[in-house]
């Protein structure tokens, strides 16, 4: 009987610390369904504009809008590695910004410890494209001259603060870096033995640009990398370019069905030593860079979208004809298909681009002004307007629903 009674008193402290714990009415049961459902309570959503600078900051649990100015309209963001900041890239304007969610993980929740808003630190780069944060720091490698801007994540908020250029005495090209978890960086070089843009070899250099191991290898032609900080990886038209912090290089062969197709989007996983590697042309393929295996996840030419989820755990894949599939990268098996969208002309100048965090699909429609949610368990799709013509979207924040006063 007494057992029965702090049983009793149990559900009962249980049921109210519910209803404190909840920001509703709701009872626990359906708070529990509606928490299921619903987008954890500090993942927020930026977006920028074609047309116009506005950047837009969406907030699923709250369904709030925010609005602010960027410098420039056509602006790409990028999260930084700690998931609290945003990267502003204006390339045709040599400027980066940065932007503050505001939200700080504490262990194991998450604190408000400011609003939303620009970051102090900015840079001046002529054409900073390639965009990277490992490390603490905030990285671009810059077309116009070939140097790097490096910026702290802890100087985002500090009054005055500026990226500092690294200048590896490299020929301008369209290139790209990596960081390595000891402080060093894969980096490309062109040495115009391919016409073109195009980088044709990776070296590592320290923090000053000073040369440590020099390039191995000679590709056709690099585009597209990552970097799990033990090795990066590289997308070359002569096969998949493997590079470690001590200088050893290797190719990869691309599945023998390739012909000229090459992977120019390189992507990272929460597996360690393993990419996905994505070619228009081919599909998705996974690369165990220690095995040396590349298998595909999905063969298919029509992929107008491919990303991995925020916890990079998933990969998305939008097709031109609106169909979104998820798949499981660890198994590699389909996990959900939904058709997201209509459908996108390949031609189409501006096409949908897209966000998925581990509940949420969030998929832009640039000629309606919307971002459209889809929820991944239901299929269900909620439209937001957000600005005229949405351009580039990412996702910030963190994929955590526990505040301090829990």
């Amino acid at each position: 009987m007494k057992n029965n009674f702090y049983k009793a008193l149990f559900l009962f402290t249980l049921s109210l610390f519910a209803v404190s714990c909840s920001n509703d009415d709701d009872n626990h049961d359906d708070h529990d369904h509606d928490h299921d459902s619903a987008e954890h309570t500090y993942v927020r959503i930026l977006l920028s504009d074609e047309k116009t600078t506005e950047l837009t900051l969406f907030d699923p649990s709250e369904d709030k809008i925010s609005s602010f100015t960027a410098k420039f309209p056509k602006s790409s963001l990028y999260t930084t590695e700690s998931g609290r900041f945003a990267g502003i890239i204006h390339r045709d304007n040599n400027l980066i910004e940065t932007f503050d969610s505001g939200l700080e993980m504490h262990g194991d929740h998450i604190d408000v410890d400011d609003v939303p808003k620009f970051g102090f630190l900015t840079g001046s780069a002529q054409k900073p494209t390639h965009f990277k944060s490992k490390i603490g720091e905030v990285l671009t490698f810059n077309d116009g001259d070939g140097t790097l801007s490096v910026g702290k994540e802890s100087e985002i908020n500090k009054s005055g603060a500026v990226f500092k250029t690294v200048n590896a005495g490299l020929l301008a090209h369209h290139g790209a870096m990596a960081t390595f978890t000891n402080g060093t960086y894969a980096i490309t070089e062109k040495d115009n033995s391919v016409t073109g843009t195009l980088p044709e070899k990776v070296k590592i250099i320290d923090n000053t640009g000073k040369t440590l191991f020099d390039a191995k290898i000679q590709t056709k032609g690099i585009h597209g990398n990552a970097s799990d900080g033990v090795y990066a990886v590289f997308g070359s038209s002569s096969g998949i370019l493997v590079v470690e912090s001590n200088g050893n290089q290797k190719l990869i062969n691309h599945p023998e069905d390739f012909g000229a197709a090459w992977f120019g989007s390189i992507l990272e996983t929460a597996s360690a030593g393993k990419f996905i590697g994505y070619t228009a042309a081919k599909g998705a393929y996974l690369i165990d860079v220690v095995a040396g295996t590349v298998k595909p996840i999905i063969a298919n030419t029509t992929i107008m979208q491919c990303k991995v989820s925020y916890d990079l755990k998933k990969l998305a894949v939008l097709l031109h004809s609106g169909d979104l599939k998820i798949f499981n990268i660890s198994s590699q098996q389909v996990e959900k298909e939904i058709k997201a969208t209509t459908a996108t002309a390949t031609d189409a100048t501006l096409k949908p681009q897209m966000a998925v965090t581990d509940k949420f699909a969030y998929i832009t429609s640039p000629t309606t002004g919307e971002l459209l949610q889809v929820n991944l368990s239901s299929s269900e799709i909620k439209k937001t307007k957000v600005s005229a013509t949405p351009y580039m979207i990412t996702v910030i924040g963190y994929e955590n629903s526990e505040s301090h006063s829990h």
